[in-house]
């Protein structure tokens, strides 16, 4: 089928069968365009929990789908492509996290919500990029375990003033951001500014003016005087910035910084979950009851 042509057929089958669609702001462009929802991996899950319908098209990575599933156990969560894993939130399994709270007994557990589902359920509480500083200041403990972002857990203890033990995982995209190409941008652009997401690596975020998640770029974009802005994330965000703010210019620091998981949904992928209702995320009830409870208690704090 022609593009156009699965687009129709995508549409015919979402109201056919009670489907939703959302995506992250790292998908393809083509499947940005068919979305019912665009956003980040926490606000799409609660999308997912929110929205009336039966069935739910995650456009993401796994752990988002399992996240999405964790939230709205009753729907049926399908991810187009089960390839489409997040490297970091592999890096850690639960026997792992066990290890490590055996390592420091009786320490509280932060867990990013790039992570699995078997991870959560060993977690005291979740959080995001955007709410960790308030999720790991509002807890009384001086030393917490972090997982599995090091470069996270390093920004998020220069700035709560808290000792974290964390787990030595990263995220290779925005790994690979380095301070050569925040350097060589500002270079190019010496008037925008420069924005980067608290992933990015801890000699990369002194050179940059502001350290924000995405849906705080997507948010704070319409806002910022700026009108050039240096982005070091994800090149996928900057179709959406472009997008929604067409006075401003947007540039990637790394025009290379490309998740190839986040690019492996494509239209024909979504049309074949909506006929087949498959490939389709399931989370044990256990699990996903153990899971949830680290969720909500970050909810409460944040």
């Amino acid at each position: 089928m022609r593009k156009n042509e699965l687009i129709k057929e995508i549409n015919r089958l979402k109201k056919e069968k009670r489907a939703v669609i959302l995506a992250h702001n790292y998908q393809p462009e083509e499947i940005q365009e068919i979305a019912d929802f665009v956003g980040d991996s926490l606000e799409l899950s609660r999308q997912a929990a929110e929205v009336e319908a039966d069935i739910i098209v995650f456009c993401g990575v796994h752990f988002m789908a399992e996240t999405a599933k964790i939230l709205a156990p009753q729907k049926k969560i399908l991810l187009p492509d089960l390839r489409a894993r997040c490297p970091m939130a592999d890096m850690i399994t639960g026997d792992d996290l066990r290890w490590m709270k055996g390592q420091h007994p009786g320490k509280k557990v932060v867990a990013y919500v790039n992570t699995t589902a078997e991870v959560k359920a060993e977690t005291d509480v979740c959080c995001t990029s955007a709410n960790a500083v308030k999720v790991v200041s509002s807890l009384p403990e001086a030393e917490i375990i972090f997982v599995p972002d090091r470069n996270l857990a390093d920004y998020v203890s220069r700035n709560s003033g808290k000792k974290l033990q964390a787990w030595d995982g990263y995220c290779p995209i925005h790994e690979e951001i380095k301070p050569k190409h925040i350097e060589r941008m500002k270079k190019k652009h010496p008037g925008a500014e420069v924005w980067a997401h608290p992933e990015c690596r801890p000699d990369v975020l002194p050179l940059v003016d502001r350290i924000l998640s995405t849906g705080q770029m997507i948010k704070e974009a319409p806002k910022s005087g700026a009108g050039e802005i240096i982005v070091a994330t994800e090149v996928g965000i900057l179709h959406r910035l472009r997008k929604e703010n067409p006075d401003k210019k947007f540039y990637p620091a790394r025009e290379k910084a490309i998740c190839k998981n986040m690019k492996r949904i494509n239209l024909k992928k979504v049309y074949r979950a909506l006929l087949l209702e498959r490939p389709e995320v399931i989370v044990e009830a256990g699990l996903a009851d153990r899971a949830r409870e680290a969720i909500n208690q970050m909810v409460r704090l944040a």
